[in-house]
């Protein structure tokens, strides 16, 4: 912006030069009236109707680690092989349950690790923690 700092009687003259700002009001002003047709063109397309999905929910499976290192599966306490067992069981079936695994916050970590390494190799692919605002 160009500004004059003084005039010939030797007073201060400050005013600022309205002329480049006008000038860019101008173009801008010019660019958006020549894009605003281009945007404002549309298409008719016949889209299909859509059809509700006629989707039943999956059973999940209630997975609980309790502090004492008690596993329940679906609130029945069951011991490491019988999980094991289980795990397997549900890795064959098609679509595949979730497990979701609600852990105690004073369960040892070494057996909710061992838990989670047993649901890996047995081939379950969907696994979700419930529970996370107690920490």
């Amino acid at each position: 912006m160009a500004m004059t700092a003084g005039s010939k009687a030797g007073q201060s003259y400050s005013e600022i030069n309205m002329t480049p700002l006008i000038d860019v009001m101008l173009v801008l002003l010019i660019i958006f009236i020549i894009t605003l047709p281009a945007q404002t063109h549309a298409i008719k397309i016949d889209n299909p109707v859509p059809q509700p999905m006629q989707r039943t929910p999956l059973e999940v499976i209630a997975l609980q680690i309790d502090f004492d290192g008690t596993l329940l599966w679906n609130k029945v306490a069951v011991d490491r092989a019988t999980l094991q067992r289980y795990i397997s069981a549900e890795a064959k079936k098609s679509p595949q349950r979730e497990v979701h695994i609600a852990v105690d916050k004073f369960a040892n970590y070494q057996t909710v690790a061992q838990t989670l390494a047993d649901l890996q190799r047995g081939g379950l692919q969907k696994l979700g923690f419930v529970n996370n605002d107690f920490y």
